[in-house]
């Protein structure tokens, strides 16, 4: 970790491509290409905003210019979806170099992947798979989040899963799994709070009772997203992870308890089908915003008491 430390240090001492726009306390969305004119129109400029890397990783063309053109005077998070962090096989190499390539080039604030698999040989998933919580998974996960690390030169935050099953063979709960993660790698969190109330109600556990064994200190980013319901072969009701549809109240009373907890981490809203227009999708950013002012001035309130 210190010759992440260090690297980190020069990077940032090196000449900028872009302008470094803080995100500290901000709410974010998806970018998506519809909404590339209503974004330049609309010219507030107090989001950023999140894009998955794999959609980036062809030579220039039409992608490549809107994110560009967002990034001049936005900050972005860079997020990961098919690194398969917890899959069987060495991570791919020239897929690490291409994610390197577009962290150097669009000088992320944030860098992020799943805790999960998505390939099985050259094939890569439209999933993230659920992992067995072992020893052995423990070993390869730290490896390639090490690997990772290494070649961006930047922490990586690791999102926790949506699950629809459990693995009977996991020795320690997912929480005790990340906690010991970070430990041995130094990589930050990304807490996504759809995710704990989809495997909560999957599962049957209470989604405050895992957030009261994660480790909030690490978390760096946050995401929110809808998900929609279904029922699974016995009829019993399943959530599906699906960003499709607005967030939920139940997720709302969760983020809030994290916010009041963690303060102001940037938030990402996730949607990324049945997309609404510019405006719709605004109303979910402005609704995270609200929490996170709210808890923002009430610190700031209770401070000038006590002072």
């Amino acid at each position: 970790m210190k010759g992440l430390a260090m690297r980190g240090a020069a990077q940032a001492s090196a000449a900028l491509r872009f302008p470094a726009h803080s995100i500290a306390g901000r709410v974010g969305t998806s970018f998506k290409h519809e909404h590339l004119q209503a974004i330049l129109t609309d010219g507030k400029r107090d989001r950023f905003f999140e894009v998955h890397a794999e959609n980036y990783m062809g030579a220039g063309g039409p992608p490549h210019a809107a994110l560009n053109q967002i990034r001049q005077d936005y900050p972005v998070s860079l997020h990961g979806v098919c690194m398969s962090i917890g899959g069987p096989q060495p991570l791919d190499k020239a897929h690490l170099q291409r994610f390197k390539a577009l962290v150097d080039h669009y000088e992320p604030a944030l860098v992020s992947e799943h805790l999960a698999w998505s390939t099985h040989g050259t094939t890569y998933f439209n999933d993230l798979l659920p992992l067995p919580y072992t020893a052995a998974t423990l070993a390869r996960v730290t490896d390639h989040i090490d690997q990772v690390q290494e070649a961006v030169g930047l922490p990586l935050l690791l999102e926790n899963p949506s699950t629809y099953l459990i693995f009977p063979e996991s020795t320690m709960s997912e929480t005790s799994f990340i906690a010991e993660v970070v430990r041995r790698t130094g990589c930050g969190l990304l807490l996504d709070v759809n995710n704990v109330f989809v495997s909560g109600t999957n599962h049957g556990f209470a989604a405050r009772d895992y957030l009261a064994d994660f480790p909030l200190e690490h978390v760096g980013e946050i995401h929110l997203a809808g998900h929609t319901q279904q029922a699974d072969d016995e009829g019993e009701l399943l959530l599906i992870d699906s960003h499709d549809c607005p967030v939920t109240e139940a997720v709302w009373k969760l983020f809030d308890v994290v916010i009041s907890q963690c303060g102001p981490i940037p938030t990402l809203v996730e949607w990324d089908s049945d997309l609404p227009d510019w405006a719709g999708l605004k109303v979910e950013a402005d609704a995270a915003q609200t929490i996170i002012d709210r808890h923002v001035q009430g610190l700031k309130r209770g401070k000038a008491h006590a002072a």
